[in-house]
């Protein structure tokens, strides 16, 4: 039986790991409560809105709409 050598990890993968498990977790509670297909387009709609550069405050996104 051989032992895999214990991989280190630096403080950005580190946080990069723990913002995966946030992602996964809130990914499950959407899909127990709304289904795959509301998870998916969320997500998908997520990233859309990252690459437009629209991320941030509710109330800053209601004010580029007027």
């Amino acid at each position: 039986m051989s032992t895999q050598p214990k991989i280190e990890l630096d403080e950005e993968e580190i946080s990069k790991d723990a913002f995966f498990r946030r992602i996964a977790e809130i990914s499950e509670e959407m899909i127990a409560r709304h289904g795959k297909d509301f998870a998916m387009g969320a997500l998908v709609l997520a990233a859309q809105w990252i690459a437009e550069n629209r991320t941030g405050t509710v109330k800053g996104a209601a004010s580029r709409r007027s």
